[in-house]
Formats: structure tokens, C-alpha cells, sequence
């Protein structure tokens, strides 16, 4: 078993961490901060969108500082933390508005985000092997 699931109204303090760290990423997207974005992911991460295509996070984080990519604001529903070990992993619903690719609009998206505790900082990760 991968931990206990916690509802946001019940997290435990590294589990409001883990929420913390995902919500950082997601100002840090809006606001093309670049430094943040790369301090807060590991180096191999890759970042698949909901069209399936899969980038390097040079790819997306270039995508973003050149406009291809540009994200105004987001939504965290129903967030639930399991944390084993030095992974955790962030279950929630996401609504993101943006305008990628040149369409814009408000999506409703499925999230699942592996995190990994490095230094005592939860870092973006891919999926773990566990």
C-alpha cells in the first residue's frame, strides 16, 4: 500500500507540503518564472499534456516563456496526498485557463503528480518505480 490518502481537510504537514510544492508549479507556470519552475522539478521530468504528447521539461518550460504555452489561472479540487517514504504522490481535479496552442478555454483535468522529497523539499518527479 502507498500510504494513507488524506482529504485536504485532513492533511498532515508534509502532505500540505506536497500540496504546496504542486501549487507553486502552477503560479510559477502563470507567472513564466522560470527559476521556479526548474528549481522545483527533478531533471529528468518529462510533462505529458492532455492532447498525449510528451516534452522535456526544456521543451515545455520553453514553451511557455515564448507564449506557445500561456496559463492565467488554476483550480485545485478534491486533493488527496499518499506519501511512502520520500515519494509522494498528489491526486486532485486541476482546472486550468489558458490559451495553448492558440486555443483558450478552462479545462477540467485529471491530475496525478508524483513528488519526491529531496533535501526536505518536495520536488516534481515522474513516476516512481516503487
Amino acid at each position: 500500500m502507498f500510504g494513507r490518502k488524506a482529504k485536504q481537510t485532513e492533511l498532515t504537514r508534509d502532505e500540505r507540503a506536497v500540496l504546496a510544492a504542486f501549487e507553486r508549479i502552477q503560479q510559477a507556470m502563470i507567472d513564466k518564472d522560470l527559476d521556479t519552475l526548474y528549481d522545483s522539478v527533478t531533471s529528468d521530468k518529462t510533462f505529458t499534456h492532455m492532447s498525449g504528447k510528451t516534452q522535456t521539461k526544456e521543451e515545455f518550460f520553453g514553451e511557455i516563456e515564448d507564449g506557445t504555452l500561456n496559463y492565467f489561472a488554476y483550480k485545485i479540487d478534491n486533493p488527496t496526498v499518499r506519501i511512502n517514504g520520500n515519494y509522494a504522490c498528489l491526486t486532485a481535479t486541476t482546472t486550468l485557463t489558458a490559451r495553448v496552442y492558440g486555443f483558450s478555454g478552462s479545462w477540467p483535468l485529471r491530475t496525478k503528480a508524483w513528488f519526491q522529497n529531496i533535501d526536505g523539499d518536495w520536488i516534481y518527479c515522474n513516476k516512481p518505480n516503487l
